[in-house]
């Protein structure tokens, strides 16, 4: 092929020709890159290829990380993982290896596998900015209801990282192309859910409460938030701050209030209507705003008659495990009053999206959270202001993967600048 064949095949000549003079009519001050990114712009964007690895999360167990590369860069994200498996959760079927050999059952090498071979497979030579197509041809390659033959943990992955690269390639940060991926204007900063005491599962003491959380709703921006929240943690035997809520996280079976207690009797179990009578005090006596799972995931009779008093505001999390079928009949049933989102539960960014709408239609309160086991990933940070989410539970001010949110969520309202909107007082309504 002679040197004009290939000028002549590639077009080449002609596409030269418009990039100098679109610098031209610029005026640009450096005419060599303004050319270099109108040539670069003018290349459509394909996935070429996947690449996924094990890596540790928080709690020093596998998870998976994905890296996703098109014709013009790479883009990497990582799949958080929960401690509490629920039957209606697509994390149910989060694919781990089971050998107890190898990180005690906990590997995640056929995810990976899966990643490497099946889906980069399928997705090579699709534009990353068609976030549902991506998604979408991940659900048909599965055929499981819960994402069982790949792995909701890695499908996850490449659906975070498609919609990384998405942004990129309409050059607008994530949490604006998120924006556009659900049809929303409005840019909001999450009011923080700050854990700062921790009980239940996920703590190694005897207090039967899974958590207890503050709000600071009385700041006027998010960094100021995060100041409240910070200096609250440090001070903890100190009173609450005045501008703060309360958020209490209760998760038991059958409300025992013992269960943590060795060689425990059994007199201290409650009853459902013992339990909101309980509820109802404490909201009195204390600013408590919000409870997350008040009672069983299977307690709809007494979740529902709780929800209805008004009180607080009631969070399914388990209740709902971000399942569609289950939000559906919360709110045909009135069974709570807002929806926890952990976007493993789920399985991709579309779906997430999904039911965050559904969530803001019945006029629900949203919360999005990390999991237990947490990357230092920040895409729920992008997410929660994308969605225009009230409200982001990402744990206490400190350790590297929580404060990777909460410093991101700063990185936001500073490239906002004026047009940044703190939630605030706003955190149910919004």
């Amino acid at each position: 092929m002679s040197v004009q064949e290939y000028l002549d095949k590639h077009m080449l000549s002609r596409k030269i020709e418009d990039a100098v003079n679109a610098a031209v009519r610029a005026k640009t001050i450096d005419p060599v890159l303004f050319i270099s990114n109108h040539m670069r712009k003018a290349v459509p964007s394909v996935i070429t290829k996947l690449k996924a690895r094990q890596i540790l999360d928080s709690r020093g167990i596998p998870t998976v990380e994905v890296d996703l590369y098109t014709n013009k860069g790479m883009f990497r994200a990582s799949s958080p993982s929960g401690a509490s498996l629920g039957m209606y959760e697509a994390m149910a079927t989060e694919l781990r290896d089971a050998d107890k050999g190898t990180y005690l059952g906990n590997g995640v090498s056929r995810a990976v596998k899966n990643i490497n071979e099946k889906i980069s497979e399928a997705l090579i030579g699709m534009d990353p900015t068609l976030q549902s197509q991506i998604d979408q041809a991940m659900i048909d390659l599965d055929k499981t209801e819960k994402k069982g033959e790949l792995g909701a943990n890695a499908i996850l992955a490449v659906s975070m990282a498609a919609c990384k690269d998405g942004a990129a390639e309409k050059e607008v940060p994530l949490y604006k192309h998120i924006a556009d991926l659900s049809g929303k204007t409005d840019l909001l900063l999450p009011v923080p859910a700050f854990t700062v005491i921790s009980g239940g599962k996920h703590a190694g003491n005897s207090f039967a409460i899974q958590g207890i959380m503050i709000l600071p709703v009385g700041a006027k921006r998010f960094e100021e938030a995060l100041q409240m929240g910070s200096e609250t943690y440090h001070h903890l035997k100190a009173d609450t701050h005045p501008d703060c809520f309360v958020w209490f996280m209760l998760i038991g079976t059958k409300y025992d209030l013992d269960f943590k207690t060795p060689n425990k009797s059994g007199q201290n179990f409650k009853s459902g209507e013992n339990m909101i009578e309980k509820y109802s005090k404490l909201c009195t006596e204390y600013p408590i705003v919000s409870i997350e799972d008040p009672f069983d995931k299977e307690d709809w009779e007494h979740t529902k008659y709780f929800s209805g008093l008004g009180i607080c505001q009631v969070v399914g999390d388990d209740l709902l495990m971000s399942n569609p079928k289950r939000i559906e009949r919360a709110i045909q049933e009135n069974g709570c009053n807002a929806l926890l989102v952990k976007i493993n539960q789920i399985g991709t960014v579309t779906e997430a999206i999904e039911v965050v709408k559904m969530a803001k239609d019945a006029h629900w309160g949203v919360v999005i959270s990390q999991r237990s086991g947490e990357t230092e990933d920040t895409f729920i940070a992008d997410l929660s202001v994308g969605l225009g989410i009230g409200q982001i539970k990402a744990g206490a001010p400190c350790r590297g993967e929580r404060l990777a949110k909460y410093n991101q969520l700063i990185r936001i309202e500073e490239e906002l600048g004026d047009q940044a909107v703190y939630v605030g007082k706003d955190w149910r309504q919004c």
